[in-house]
Formats: structure tokens, sequence, C-alpha cells
């Protein structure tokens, strides 16, 4: 009797080694396939076995993985060969223009008027030329893996205030009134001061540029986050995804004429992302609504 049963453990045992061997080899085939490109099917086991489905959910996962990377690596080709093309593009139209009126400046019968007229216009294109350079260089240090924030506790409603009184001036030049709302609340976030800084600074800036008169500008606690929010009037934006308005592309074409280089909420956007935190746009009606989101600080 224990013969009989020892028999037929021996066989079941093979038997259940050879569907496993053929379940494998089946796999192997599916994994073959489906890295030849011969079929974007993944990985399925006919055979229950836990350990043969954890094995092929991990390749699955790593097959995943792989072409993840691979479409990273051709996204960043291709924003390389089109950064290359647009600092091309606008390098060239302010230098072009510098070296044409070094060409006028060089004349014999230029006035005294004419001279000053053309150095003024030097210093411009020359000034418009260095912010495209300082932003380029900028945005590609904030984006290199290599490049590390310095952390520390920041008491926000203070530095928000602070940042906003040295707005004053420029708002009331372009004739904006803005609304402000800050909580009196003083919260404190973990994180870079001068990139914090630098993306209110950013933002600002580009709301003075495209505002037109009322401006709202709050700094608001929501449970377990901070949010800075900006809303203006952007009637230009209607039907277009404004998510866009953070692409360094979108942004330099936007700006081609301007005095800056159109990369100011690329560079808010990718300092925000280094930092943990948001940056959102989004159009309500025909207002615009930047949002600035921090995770709370809490000292334990």
């Amino acid at each position: 009797m224990l013969i009989l049963i020892m028999i037929l453990v021996a066989a079941l045992l093979l038997i259940r080694l050879v569907m496993l061997r053929r379940e494998l080899g089946r796999m192997t085939e599916q994994l073959r396939s489906y890295n030849e490109g011969i079929t974007g099917k993944k990985i399925d086991v006919a055979l229950f076995d836990q350990k043969l489905e954890e094995l092929a959910g991990q390749i699955n996962r790593q097959s995943h993985l792989i072409v993840e990377a691979e479409a990273q690596k051709k996204r960043i080709q291709r924003e390389f060969r089109q950064a290359a093309v647009n600092m091309s593009h606008d390098i060239r139209t302010p230098l072009t223009s510098i070296l044409g009126y070094i060409q006028l400046l060089e004349a014999d019968n230029i006035t005294t008027e004419e001279k000053r007229e053309y150095v003024g216009i030097v210093k411009n294109r020359t000034k418009r030329l260095q912010a495209l350079l300082n932003d380029f260089f900028e945005l590609a240090v904030i984006e290199s893996p290599d490049d590390y924030l310095k952390t520390e506790k920041i008491e926000m409603t203070g530095l928000i205030s602070d940042i906003l009184v040295g707005f004053y001036d420029l708002f009331s030049e372009q004739g904006i009134t803005p609304t402000i709302r800050l909580t009196k609340e003083r919260v404190n976030i973990y994180a870079d001061e001068s990139a914090v800084r630098r993306v209110a600074e950013n933002l600002l800036v580009n709301t003075a540029k495209y505002a037109r008169d009322q401006v709202e500008i709050s700094f608001e606690r929501q449970g377990g986050s901070v949010s800075l929010i900006i809303v203006n009037e952007a009637k230009e934006l209607a039907g277009s995804d404004v998510s866009l308005l953070f692409d360094r592309f979108y942004t330099a074409d936007r700006a081609r004429s301007a005095q800056t280089s159109g990369l100011g909420l690329s560079i808010a956007k990718s300092l925000m992302n280094k930092m943990g935190g948001t940056l959102t746009a989004e159009l309500q009606g025909d207002q615009l609504r930047m949002t600035c989101r921090w995770d709370v600080y809490n000292s334990p």
C-alpha cells in the first residue's frame, strides 16, 4: 500500500514537473515574441502556480519599465533637438540685430542723435541676449539630476508678504491693482528659500506682463498643504491647453519680442517639481488660475 502511494506521489510530481516545464517554455515563447515586436501582449500564465505568476508579473513590470525608459529617452532626444533649434533662433535674432546696428554705428555720416539711438538699441538687444543665455543655463542646471536644492524650514506667510511688497511698483506701473488675501496663520514648509522666491517672483512677473486690470493673489492653508494662488483675466487663452504654458518652447514662442526669454514659467515648474510641490494652471471661464502648492512642515 505504501509503495503504491509513493508511486502515485512520484507520478503526480512528474506530471507537475512536465507541466511546469511546458509552461516555462510557453512563457519563454511569449517573451521572445514580445521582445522581437511580434506582439505587444504581455506574459500570461495558464498554469495555476503562485511562483510562476509572481515571475510573470515581475517580467511584465520590467518590460514596462524598459518601454517607459525608451520612450523617455526618445522624448529627451526630441526635446534636445527642439531646444537646439529654439536656442539657435532666440540667440540669432538679437545677435543679428546687434551686428546690424554696430555696422550702422561704424558709418561716417551718422549724427550724434542717431548714434545715441543705435547705442541704446544695442544695449537693449544685449540685455535680451544675456537674459536668454542666463535663463537657458538656469533651466539646464535645475533639470540636471546632479543639482540639489538646499532645504530648510521656511515661514511662508512672512516670505510671501515680503515678496509681494517688492512687486508693488511693478504692478502700479502696469496699472494693476491686486486684491491680496494672506492667511494670518504662520505656516512653515520645508524647502529651498531661494527656489521658493524664484517661483513666486517668476509667477508675479508673468502676471504683471500679461494681466489686465484686476488680479487676485491669495495665500491659504488647506489641510496639510499651503497654496499660493494667482488669478487674472486671460481671454486670449480661451480654448487653449493652459498646461502648455509651462512648456519651454510654448512660452519661448510667446515672448520672442519681449525682453525676457519666456522661460520663467518653465523654470518655476521645474523648481516646484524639484521641491516636491506642484504648479498647475487652469482656465475658469476667461480667468487664468495659477496654483503653487507645498506640503506644510509639522515639527514633531
